[in-house]
């Protein structure tokens, strides 16, 4: 495990220390994209704020 700096975020170090890293062939940077693909992904379903302000569609109350 890698100890995070003072005044700095451990979880984003890890993060930025996991995505630092020099692909040793084309698989392994295929790999490397797909996981900075899936961590963006997850990102933005994280801060998605929709959501349905309609009532319509539920039933009398």
């Amino acid at each position: 495990m890698s100890r995070s700096k003072k005044g700095m975020d451990k979880n984003l170090s890890n993060v930025i220390e996991s995505l630092d890293k020099t692909p040793v062939n084309s698989h392994h940077a295929q790999q490397l994209e797909q996981d900075r693909n899936d961590r963006r992904h997850q990102d933005a379903l994280n801060h998605d704020a929709t959501e349905d302000m309609n009532p319509t569609h539920m039933g009398k109350v």
